[in-house]
C-alpha cells in the first residue's frame, strides 16, 4: 500500500498496527528521527487548516524532516500546470505529499501520477487522518473499541464517512443519525456495513438523534456548516440540524460515562453546547492531539512500507 486516500484503503489489520504506532510514537515521540532524516515532505492545502497542518508539519519534524508548507499559490498550479506534472516533479525532491483540498477526485490524481506517498489531509468527501485519531481517543479512554457503541449526530459529511469506516473496521458499533437529505451517500453506507458485518460491528442509520444516542459509548458531532458549503446555506441547515445538537439531554440518554468527541473547531450554541463541549466527559482536545501522533503513524508506515492495504484484508 502506498497511499492514504480514504480510511476504507486501510485492511483491518493495518488500522490496528495504526493505533498501536500511534500509542509507541505519543509514548516516545522522538523515537524514530531518522525516518526522515535529511529529507522534505510537501504539505499542500488548498483550505485553511490549524490541527492538520501543525499536527502534520509537526509529525514531520519528530520523524526528523523539514516539512514544506504550499498553497496552489506557490505552485505553477496556480498558473495552469497540471496536477499530474506537478505530483511527478514533487516526487523527485520529496518522501510524501500531504494534501488537503476540496474534490477526491484531485487527491486521487495526484496519487496516480506520484512516485511518493500521498496522504488525503481531508477533501469533500473523505478524512481518513481524523478517524483515525479519533479511534486512537476512544481506544485510549474505552479500553478497545470492539462492541463500543458510537453515535454520531449531524450532517453526514466526511468527518461521519471516515469514522464509519474506521470504526467498521475496528469492530465497533456506529450509528449515525443524520436528516433525510444529510446522510452519507448510499453506497458508502452500505460499503461501510459490509466491512462492519466482515468485522464483527454494525454501522446503521437513523434520523431520530435520541434514539440513536440510546446507550452509546461515545456522542459526536461536528459543524453544520463545512469549508465548500455557502454562506447563503446557513439558514437552511440550521433549521433542519438544530434538532440534532448535541447538549446536556442528548447526553443524559448516553451512557452516563460517555465520551463527547468532536473534530473541531466547534460552534458552540450550534451543534453541540458550551455545557458539553466544555464538560467533564468532553474529550476533544486529547483527540485534537492525538492528530500529532497518528500523523506520525501514517507517514511512518507508509515511508517504511508497513502496510498491506484492503485487498490484503483476507490474510488476517
Amino acid at each position: 500500500m502506498m497511499h492514504l486516500l480514504k480510511t476504507s484503503d486501510l485492511s483491518a489489520h493495518d488500522l490496528a498496527y495504526l493505533l498501536k504506532r500511534s500509542a509507541k510514537f505519543k509514548a516516545k515521540p522522538f523515537g524514530r528521527r531518522s525516518v526522515l532524516a535529511g529529507e522534505t515532505v510537501c504539505c499542500y492545502f488548498d483550505k485553511p487548516s490549524t490541527r492538520t497542518r501543525i499536527s502534520f508539519e509537526t509529525a514531520v519534524v519528530h520523524l526528523g524532516g523539514t516539512p514544506l508548507s504550499l498553497s496552489s499559490k506557490d505552485l505553477q498550479l496556480g498558473r495552469g500546470e497540471t496536477l499530474e506534472d506537478t505530483a511527478r516533479v514533487i516526487s523527485r525532491y520529496s518522501r510524501a505529499l500531504v494534501v488537503r483540498t476540496f474534490e477526491d477526485a484531485q487527491v486521487e490524481r495526484l496519487a496516480a501520477a506520484a512516485t511518493i506517498p500521498v496522504i488525503n489531509a481531508l477533501t469533500d468527501g473523505h478524512h481518513p487522518c481524523q478517524s483515525l485519531a479519533d479511534l486512537m481517543t476512544i481506544a485510549e479512554h474505552k479500553g478497545k473499541l470492539e462492541g463500543v457503541k458510537i453515535a454520531y449526530l449531524g450532517d453526514g459529511n466526511n468527518v461521519a464517512v471516515s469514522l464509519a469506516q474506521a470504526a467498521a473496521l475496528a469492530g465497533a458499533n456506529v450509528v449515525l443519525a443524520c436528516p433525510d437529505g444529510y446522510g452519507m451517500p448510499a453506497e458508502i453506507s452500505s460499503h461501510a456495513r459490509a466491512l462492519a458485518d466482515r468485522h464483527g460491528g454494525s454501522v446503521s442509520l437513523s434520523t431520530d438523534p435520541k434514539e440513536a444516542v440510546q446507550g452509546a459509548d461515545v456522542v459526536y458531532t461536528d459543524v453544520w456548516l463545512s469549508m465548500g458549503h455557502s454562506e447563503s446555506e446557513r439558514a437552511e441547515r440550521h433549521r433542519v440540524l438544530m434538532p440534532y445538537q448535541v447538549n446536556a439531554e442528548v447526553m443524559r440518554l448516553a451512557h452516563k460515562d460517555a465520551l463527547f468527541l468532536h473534530c473541531l473547531p466547534a460552534h458552540r450554541g450550534e451543534e453541540v453546547t458550551a455545557e458539553v463541549c466544555d464538560g467533564a466527559q468532553s474529550v476533544i482536545f486529547d483527540q485534537a492531539e492525538n492528530r500529532l501522533w497518528t500523523s506520525m503513524a501514517v507517514l511512518y508506515a507508509l515511508i517504511e512500507g508497513k502496510l498491506e492495504g484492503a485487498g490484503a484484508a483476507g490474510k488476517h
